[in-house]
This record gives structure tokens, sequence and C-alpha cells, in this order.
């Protein structure tokens, strides 16, 4: 059976048709693209207010505020973080720091390398760390806690600006 093609019958198929949302990955949280790309959801704490992701994996994730979270270690995430996303691994990774003892290091990888291990690793350029992975299956709440003074680079000595705007006092 043939149906007269009237404007407004064409109109209306027109915009059933685009009605329907369309599956992409702007649909799903950061959250969401972490665990289906073999990391765990809690790398990042709550609050990511939004994000971006191109095809080739660069990211970026804005907090709302710089913050820190509590896991076997303490991190410090900046506003904006960014990294290189691949199955099982985050690289080139900016704006997240890891606490040892009283010192403050950028974390510059992070990676499962066996998910059956049990275990996940942060390389902070001087050493990598392992943690356990279940530490972070879930998002930790993000406490407003005052920027890491003095970050270390990679190269022993030499402070490297957090990406932070400075911090004034009033006398």
């Amino acid at each position: 059976m043939i149906l007269p093609q009237s404007p407004l019958s064409i109109f209306l198929i027109t915009l059933f048709t685009f009605s329907i949302p369309p599956h992409s990955t702007s649909q799903q949280s950061f959250y969401q693209i972490l665990k289906s790309n073999g990391l765990p959801m809690g790398l990042f704490p709550k609050g990511v207010t939004n994000f971006t992701l191109h095809d080739s994996g660069r990211f970026q994730v804005y907090l709302d505020q710089a913050c820190n979270a509590k896991f076997e270690d303490e991190l410090h995430y900046d506003r904006s973080v960014s990294g290189n996303l691949t199955f099982g691994q985050i690289g080139e990774l900016s704006g997240i720091s890891a606490k040892d003892l009283f010192l403050w290091f950028p974390v510059k990888e992070i990676w499962v390398d066996v998910p059956s291990s049990g275990l996940i690793y942060f390389d902070v350029g001087v050493v990598s760390k392992q943690f356990s992975l279940s530490s972070f299956e879930i998002p930790r709440d993000c406490l407003d806690s005052p920027v890491p003074s003095k970050i270390l680079s990679r190269k022993l000595g030499h402070d490297e600006p957090n990406n932070q705007e400075p911090s004034t006092a009033v006398l």
C-alpha cells in the first residue's frame, strides 16, 4: 500500500525519526567510560561536572573544585584533569597528585596490569606504587582541601607548578 506523501506526513515521519536519541559516549558518564575501558569507576572522585573525550582517547575531566580523596594514600585532583585513555590504562596524565609520607608527587600514568591480580598501579615518575583495585571501585567524596604546596617533578629537587591559582593571605 502506498501512502500519500503530504507535507504533514513527511514532517511527522521526520520528527519521529530525529526524536529517537542516538547511542553515543556523550550520554555515558565518565565513570561508565572508565569501567568500559577496564578501569575502576572510583579513579575519579564524585563531582565530575563535565568531560570531553576524543576518538584518540585524549580526555579532559572537570570537577566542581580542586579536592582530595582518601584511599590507601591521599590523592589530590586539580579542577581539570587530562590524559590519554586506552584499555586498562591512563597515560600522559596531568592534574592528579599522590601523597607519600609528607611529599606530593604528580601521577604520570595509571594502569591495571592484569585485572585478576586485583592490583592497580600509579606511576609517580620516581617509582610505581601499587594499590588494591577494590579501593577504587566506588567514587569517593571530593573533600575540600588546601592545594599541595609543593609537588615534586621527575627531576628531583625541581618543583613544578600544580596548575592552581596562587593562594593569597589576608592579614
